[in-house]
């Protein structure tokens, strides 16, 4: 039986045995009719095996159309998992549409406590259909992760394991980077939903659509599709903004998390299932790649901690396009995964350390039993006036750096005029240094403005001058009260309920969490860190080409040599 070729890394490095082999035609049953037990029908594709007997179910659930989700496009709202992979090995793929999409009744909640409700009803009626065996999972990376999150802390009793790669569990996190609105993010994807959810059933199953799918399927072409990275999903969501859609409810949406709930709220905290995961007593098994920092990589760590590890708890981070789209990566982790879940396989998934990931600079697959990894201590850095990033702060000193509001800026900079960007290298490496944890900022800072915002990017200089980001952090100044529990080296900081003004022209200690990350940092590599107040410019880093809209004050920011950056440096790397 032919089966799907797909793109990306398909396991964590590891071979698994007695997998499910592809042995099965499929038939597909679409638009079918799901009701809620608010009476809301919602509507999803069901794809299964071409058998009369009874097979385990995978479902799918988001707000992207159903109905695309095997167009093989590089589009970010295709991931659903591959179709052609998942049936002919036994297993129903069912893919659902929230409420408010895409046909599917009622209105669109983004995230919301009706949203996980609805999660439990649809588990519930395919463990009940008369083709499914009762053991029911869940695929999908990004908001199909969600969701998967979603129905977990509902407990379903027919759910029986998760796969939430590249997940987002606390809205505002997602929404908002510690004050920073990632407004480049949240207005293209509300846009597009709004444009995606009101277009036809008639179109996107229209014979012109078909045509672009066989296309768009062709090997050469699809081969192309392995490299594509969350920057060209940016601006093909950025393009969309142009056509027209209806604004309810997706204006109305982009209004409550943009301008009406600035700082953390009732709206937000029935949008943070963080508190709930402790309710989650079925397998999980997270995951994402190292390079999606500003969107889903904070929530997998947060995820983490957060979740009961009672249950099977594991987790895989990729290197570079490990997760690209459409979504056809890690699937055959994911089918050693299920097979043993849902069917009782022994596929070796469950053997070994829980915590695998790829590390970049080595290019090799690690293992640990914690995360971080308990041997890695904290190395400070001081950020000198002089502009090296040194363990010896030298002699005590400061630079600064200037944030322009709306309305400031000029055809021509001057001479005169304090740049924009600040940055900070180290001396060329003598070893390589395996940087893998928590990353944090201690910057010491004055601010001639009541507000300004700190973003901080740590990248890899090569010898030839070449950069690679690594991890970013940021932190609205007027945001920087953290909790207490967080006040250990390392740990993220919060932002607080009620922001709170910076003293004018004084000294302040910020605590920056970046997102944590892995890097080798070789030999001859320079380690160099990039602050600024304002990322607007293309010539401004931004990991995925994330931006952030502007705190709107002027401000001339003064950054004080004894600032610390604190890497997690493994000073033996383990072997895997």
């Amino acid at each position: 039986m032919p089966t799907a070729i797909l793109n990306g890394p398909q396991t964590t490095g590891r071979q698994y045995r007695n997998l499910s082999a592809p042995t099965y035609a499929a038939r597909t049953d679409i638009n079918t009719a799901i009701a809620v037990r608010d009476g809301t029908t919602l509507l999803a594709d069901v794809h299964r095996p071409d058998s009369d007997g009874r097979f385990p179910a995978l479902l799918a659930a988001s707000p992207y159309p159903r109905q695309m989700q095997d167009f093989g496009a590089p589009a970010g709202f295709i991931e659903a998992g591959v179709t052609d992979f998942w049936v002919p090995r036994g297993y129903a793929h069912v893919i659902a549409n929230l409420r408010g999409t895409c046909g599917s009744g009622g209105t669109f909640g983004f995230f919301d406590a009706q949203e996980r409700r609805d999660m439990y009803d649809l588990v519930e009626w395919v463990a009940a259909q008369p083709w499914c065996d009762g053991n029911v999972g869940m695929i999908g990376i990004s908001y199909f992760a969600m969701t998967q999150l979603e129905a977990a802390v509902e407990r379903p009793p027919h759910l029986k394991a998760i796969f939430p790669l590249a997940v987002t569990a606390d809205l505002y996190e997602g929404a908002n980077h510690h004050g920073l609105l990632s407004s480049s993010f949240v207005t293209p994807f509300l846009a597009m939903m709004g444009l995606t959810s009101e277009r036809s059933d008639e179109l996107w199953r229209s014979n012109l659509v078909g045509l672009a799918r066989r296309v768009l399927k062709t090997p050469r072409l699809h081969r192309k599709f392995a490299t594509l990275n969350g920057e060209a999903a940016m601006t093909m969501l950025r393009q969309l903004l142009r056509l027209p859609h209806d604004p309810h409810p997706w204006d109305d949406l982009w209004l409550e998390a943009a301008v009406k709930h600035p700082a953390r709220d009732e709206w937000w905290e029935e949008r943070n299932l963080l508190p709930l995961l402790e309710n989650i007593d079925i397998p999980v098994y997270l995951g994402c790649d190292w390079e999606n920092v500003p969107l889903h990589l904070p929530s997998t760590f947060a995820a983490w901690k957060a979740l009961p590890h009672k249950a099977c708890v594991r987790m895989g981070m990729l290197g570079r396009f490990g997760l690209t789209w459409p979504w056809e990566s890690m699937h055959t982790e994911a089918l050693a995964w299920y097979d043993h879940w849902l069917k009782g396989r022994d596929t070796g998934i469950t053997e070994g350390p829980p915590i695998r990931y790829f590390l970049p600079g080595a290019d090799e697959w690690r293992t640990a039993d914690a995360w971080p990894p308990s041997q890695t201590p904290h190395r400070e850095f001081a950020l000198r006036a002089d502009g090296r990033l040194d363990a010896d702060e030298g002699e005590p000193g400061n630079r600064a750096f200037m944030v322009l509001g709306p309305g400031l800026g000029r055809v021509k900079a001057s001479d005169i005029d304090p740049p924009k960007t600040l940055r900070w290298s180290t001396a060329p490496l003598s070893e390589d240094v395996d940087v893998i944890g928590d990353v944090e900022l201690r910057l010491v800072a004055a601010a001639t403005a009541i507000d300004t915002a700190w973003m901080v990017t740590l990248q890899d200089e090569a010898p030839d001058g070449e950069t690679t980001d690594v991890t970013a952090g940021w932190l609205r100044a007027s945001m920087r009260e953290v909790d207490e529990a967080a006040s250990r080296p390392g740990a993220p900081a919060l932002p607080c309920r009620n922001p709170r003004g910076v003293p004018v022209s004084e000294d302040v200690t910020y605590r920056i969490p970046l997102v944590p990350n892995a890097r080798r940092f070789k030999a001859g590599h320079r380690i160099r860190l990039v602050l600024t107040g304002d990322d607007q410019d293309p010539a401004t880093p931004a990991i995925m080409n994330f931006r952030h809209a502007g705190v709107g004050t002027s401000s001339l920011n003064t950054v004080r040599s004894s600032s610390r950056l604190l890497l997690p440096v493994l000073d033996r790397p383990p072997l895997d």
